[in-house]
């Protein structure tokens, strides 16, 4: 079996409301990231306690996380994006440093 070639990019995963997911999509889309996932109606327990993911009246009104993985060149321009908005809302962004192995996938 031929060896995959991987290579070095930064995992972000952000953690907010999801009456917010627009807004931090519309983020990224302007920041150049080629695509991302998004998981709907999370559970955990936090600095606000726990926090349950089944949906109450609607979408707006759950937590999402939003997953993408970008070149380290573009984690700084995210986060300067996403800093006066985590000001005033709760939420979190985690990075991490992951390989993929297509690049062509991920690649500004």
């Amino acid at each position: 079996m031929k060896n995959l070639n991987l290579s070095s990019l930064k995992k972000l995963e952000i953690i907010l409301e999801g009456e917010h997911m627009e807004f931090a999509t519309d983020l990224l889309d302007r920041a150049g990231v080629k695509g991302y996932t998004i998981v709907n109606q999370l559970s955990g327990k936090g600095s606000h306690g726990f926090y349950e993911g089944h949906v109450m009246f609607n979408e707006d009104d759950v937590l999402v996380m939003i997953i993408t993985a970008v070149s380290e060149s573009l984690v700084e321009p995210i986060l300067e994006g996403f800093t006066p908005f985590f000001n005033q809302h709760s939420g979190v962004i985690f990075i991490s440093d992951i390989q993929v192995s297509r690049l062509v996938k991920f690649a500004d």
